[in-house]
């Protein structure tokens, strides 16, 4: 009997550890019932060879109140791979570097559509994995030393949705972040609650289910 492929965020059952957090190589880990809520593979700045920041990172001195969901407007492409993920990591690094003129990519996280993540603005994973403070980004206007930026690869206006894997990753991040900082899940809001922006598309009409799956995903 042929089986279909496991989720990336799949739970396994562990001996005398109860339910783990257990994923295939490269993908997210998925979430366990205790609260312990584990950490998603995330490929910094050096994994994908990002470019040096054009200026200094400044920390905020505190953690983010909230996770600010968007999209990055690319090409909804049918690469999945882990390397497509960091092409488009250096492609938003150069459009904000160069057009923009921004010291360094505007958000602190991007998800690829086959559901790998790459860390965005430099120091964004450190921050992030200590649970005290977090780098300033350049992603939502009036919201930049409040809010945790979390970009999606693809453009989601007219109706498109999300791959799978994308949307499964998303979930295992967000409710990654909100454990490591304190977010309460009600507090993940779009770009556009923010600006006048279409922005993240129709991942903006999500944010209910998304909320509600990263607070069952932290149990």
């Amino acid at each position: 009997m042929n089986l279909p492929p496991p989720s990336r965020r799949r739970l396994l059952l562990a001996g005398a550890g109860g339910l783990v957090a257990a994923a295939l190589p490269g993908a997210a880990h998925a979430l366990g019932r205790s609260r312990d809520v584990v950490e998603p593979d995330i490929d910094g700045t050096a994994q994908w060879r990002a470019r040096a920041p054009q200026g200094p990172i400044a920390l905020v001195g505190k953690r983010p109140t909230m996770i600010v969901v968007h999209h990055t407007v690319s090409a909804n492409t049918s690469d999945v791979s882990r390397a497509q993920a960091h092409r488009h990591a250096h492609w938003v690094q150069d459009l904000h570097m160069d057009k923009n003129g921004w010291s360094d990519t505007g958000y602190h996280f991007l998800v690829s559509r086959g559901g790998w993540i790459t860390e965005g603005r430099h120091q964004s994973l450190g921050t992030l994995r200590g649970g005290r403070d977090f780098v300033m980004g350049a992603h939502t206007s009036g919201q930049n030393g409040a809010g945790l930026g979390i970009a999606n690869e693809g453009a989601y206006h007219d109706g498109a949705q999300p791959p799978r894997a994308q949307w499964e990753v998303l979930v295992a991040l967000c409710a990654y972040a909100c454990h490591q900082y304190g977010i309460a899940p009600s507090r993940i809001y779009g770009h556009k609650d923010f600006g006048d922006t279409l922005c993240p598309g129709v991942l903006h009409d999500k944010l209910p289910q998304l909320r509600s799956e990263v607070a069952a995903s932290m149990g």
